[in-house]
């Protein structure tokens, strides 16, 4: 399916194990980080809790919280991991693995639900952040889906190696099945092998990998929600309920 970066129309997109907080956006409260920690290991199967009042050094009596996770966005207009308008009210950073099936099940049950409901009316703006941690096919796929969106055709290949359940490590992202999906995509095949081996594509891999490991993420799908984290491939609701709340607050 055709994806465009803006809408309308508009289209896009395990439970972590979790690492003490390493490096936080500034000067954040002790207090905040507990907090924000404390919703970040939550169970994969209870939808997370909104990170307000007194968790992020604000008022709970009717002032609106400070957002921890502002500087994270990037809200680049040209940016080819993104769908959605730059000044949308709400950012989703989603962290992911190519070989994750959690990964897969949001891919394929929420985030389409996502796109048609908030994405496509300019509420939302999702923001892909490359998380490789299963193995070398991890690495690779990294790698082609950056070199993908060189061609502007990142979420096409999103979609395609997404389409099924794949088995980590298995052969099926390979190299020929890497090559495979490109060329079903209509990419040009010269082009994306060089894009994919090529300093400034690791470079950048490595730039999302060092995002969501200074903030205890080491396992996908891990999302932030504007100023709500959840983990794992939660249900429709949880997203529902963070981003209704942001976008009502404005």
């Amino acid at each position: 399916m055709q994806r465009s970066t803006k809408p309308p129309p508009a289209s896009a997109r395990r439970t972590p194990p979790i690492r003490r907080a390493a490096g936080w956006l500034g000067p954040v409260v002790v207090i905040a980080i507990v907090a924000v920690l404390a919703i970040i290991a939550r169970p994969a199967d209870k939808p997370a809790e909104p990170v307000t009042g007194a968790a992020t050094g604000g008022s709970t009596g009717g002032g609106q919280a400070e957002n921890p996770f502002a500087g994270l966005a990037r809200r680049a207009p040209d940016d080819p991991l993104a769908l959605g308008e730059p000044d949308a009210p709400v950012v989703i950073l989603e962290y992911a693995d190519f070989q994750c099936p959690f990964c897969g099940r949001h891919a394929r049950e929420t985030g389409p639900k996502l796109i048609k409901d908030y994405v496509d009316k300019g509420l939302v703006r999702i923001e892909w952040r490359d998380l490789p941690y299963l193995g070398a096919e991890s690495d690779d796929a990294a790698a082609a889906g950056r070199a993908a969106a060189a061609q502007g055709k990142f979420w096409e290949f999103h979609d395609a190696v997404y389409a099924r359940d794949r088995r980590v490590n298995s052969g099926s992202l390979n190299e020929d099945a890497l090559r495979d999906i490109a060329r079903s995509i209509g990419l040009d095949l010269a082009r994306f092998d060089t894009d994919r081996a090529s300093a400034a594509t690791h470079t950048a891999v490595r730039r999302d990998q060092q995002e969501a490991t200074s903030m205890g993420i080491t396992g996908t799908p891990a999302f932030i929600v504007g100023d709500t984290p959840i983990v794992g491939a939660q249900p429709y609701e949880a997203f529902k309920q963070a981003i209704d709340r942001q976008v009502g607050a404005r």
